[in-house]
């Protein structure tokens, strides 16, 4: 029997819920598709964005089993990659270097590619865990 691996937080999936019009709870839990979709319609005019409250244990739950948990701590990615993103820091700590050099000189490659690490950060996060074990 394989232990459980918890590679999301729920308190921290709580926490950017509080912002969740924005999507961010969705983005953070691997579901791109409906973080856009919140985004553009902020949190489904309010009413998906109460219902997420309580489906984010449902999503942890999700992500626990879709993501590869390792060194890289999902969480502190996420932050690095919300607060810092276009510096390419969050690139910085998941060990890939040279694209972190070039987010770093081209601001995320103009923003373009800081909007896109919202929708593939989870899945390179687990690439790298799972090229370190």
């Amino acid at each position: 029997m394989e232990l459980s691996k918890d590679t999301h937080s729920v308190p921290f999936g709580y926490f950017v819920w509080f912002f969740g019009f924005t999507g961010a709870h969705r983005f953070y839990y691997g579901k791109p598709l409906t973080g856009t979709l919140w985004f553009c319609t902020l949190g489904l005019l309010g009413i998906g964005w109460i219902v997420d409250f309580f489906l984010i244990p449902t999503m942890d739950r999700e992500a626990d089993l879709k993501y590869e948990d390792g060194p890289i701590n999902y969480n502190i990615a996420w932050i690095l990659l919300v607060y810092l993103g276009i510096f390419g820091v969050h690139r910085f700590y998941m060990r890939k270097w040279i694209t972190g050099i070039i987010w770093l000189c081209t601001g995320g490659l103009f923003t373009l590619g800081w909007l896109y690490d919202f929708w593939t950060l989870n899945q390179n996060i687990s690439e790298q865990n799972r090229s370190i074990k």
